[in-house]
C-alpha cells in the first residue's frame, strides 16, 4: 500500500504541480478473483483453457478484455493497483494532465528478480536448473494453471508512443500481455525445462489458495486497434533468454529471493 498507492499519490501531486504526464504499469490482478475462479475450464494439451461453450463479459478467444469484472476480492496487491488506477483517472480529469494505464500480464525476461510472486517464469526456470524442489499448488496439484508472458522490450514501443502522443484520442486503460500464443501452464513449463536442463522434482500439493486463478491470459485487442501494438517476442525466445541467463548467473536465486 505504501509503495503502490501512497507512491502513486505522491507522483500524482507532482504531475499536478508540473503538468507532467503519468503512465502506470498496472496488472492483470485488478480483475476479480471470484470471477476468474468461476470461469469453467477444461484441460487441452496439458493446460487449462476456458470451456468452449462458455461466454461472459470480458472473456474472449484472445483472453481477458478490459471489461472483465474488477469487483473485490482481488487481493491487497490488486486492490492497491486498482485504487491507483481510479486516482490517476480522477487526477487527470480534475487537473488536466495526460495519463495512460497499461494492465500488464506477466512480464518475463533475463535478469528478472526470480521471485515467485513477481516473476514466475524466471523463478521456475532458475529453480529447475538448480534442482530446487518445486510444487504445483492447487487445482489438484495438476500444474495446469496458465499465464501468458510478455517481454519488457515489447512494451517499450507502446510506452514511447504514449509519451509522444499524450493527446491521442484513445482508451486510457489498456490490457497489455503476451496473449494466447505466449501462454503456457506450469506443467508445460516444466516439460520445457526438463528438455533444457534434465529432470527435477516437482511435487503436487492440493493446498488451495484464495486468490489463485486457473487461467489468466490478456486480450490486447484494444492496444492493437488503438496503437497498432502487439507482442513480438515469442514465448520460446523469452524462456530461452531466461535459461541462458540462469546458466551464466548460477547464484541469481540466492541474490534475489
Amino acid at each position: 500500500m505504501e509503495h503502490n498507492l501512497l507512491g502513486t499519490i505522491n507522483l500524482l501531486e507532482y504531475c499536478k504541480a508540473h503538468k507532467a504526464g503519468l503512465i502506470l504499469l498496472s496488472t492483470s490482478r485488478v480483475y476479480s478473483a471470484q470471477d476468474l475462479a468461476a470461469i469453467p475450464v477444461s484441460e487441452r494439451d496439458g493446460q487449462y483453457a476456458p470451456a468452449e461453450d462458455f461466454s461472459a463479459p470480458g472473456v474472449t478467444s484472445r483472453g481477458l478484455a478490459e471489461d472483465f469484472p474488477t469487483s473485490a476480492p482481488i487481493s491487497l496487491y490488486g486492490a492497491s493497483k486498482l485504487a491507483s488506477e481510479a486516482l490517476i483517472l480522477e487526477y487527470s480529469q480534475a487537473f488536466g494532465f495526460p495519463v495512460w494505464i497499461n494492465r500488464c500480464g506477466v512480464l518475463a525476461g533475463a535478469g528478472q528478480f526470480a521471485k515467485a510472486d513477481q516473476g514466475v517464469f524466471s523463478f521456475w526456470i532458475h529453480s529447475f536448473r538448480e534442482k530446487r524442489p518445486l510444487r504445483y499448488v492447487g487445482f489438484g496439484g495438476s500444474g495446469l494453471q496458465v499465464r501468458d508472458a510478455l517481454h519488457p522490450r515489447d512494451l517499450v514501443p507502446l510506452l514511447l508512443r504514449q509519451m509522444q502522443e499524450s493527446d491521442r484520442q484513445a482508451h486510457r486503460v489498456l490490457n497489455v500481455g503476451g496473449g494466447p500464443t505466449n501462454s503456457t501452464s506450469l506443467r508445460k513449463l516444466s516439460e520445457w525445462c526438463e528438455k533444457r536442463f534434465g529432470p527435477n522434482e516437482v511435487v503436487s500439493s492440493i493446498e488451495e489458495r484464495p486468490y489463485d486463478a486457473p487461467w489468466i491470459v490478456m486480450d490486447s485487442s484494444r492496444a492493437r486497434e488503438a496503437w497498432d501494438w502487439r507482442p513480438e517476442t515469442s514465448l520460446d525466445t523469452i524462456l530461452s533468454e531466461i535459461a541462458d541467463y540462469a546458466e551464466t548467473h548460477p547464484d541469481w536465486l540466492r541474490q534475489t529471493t
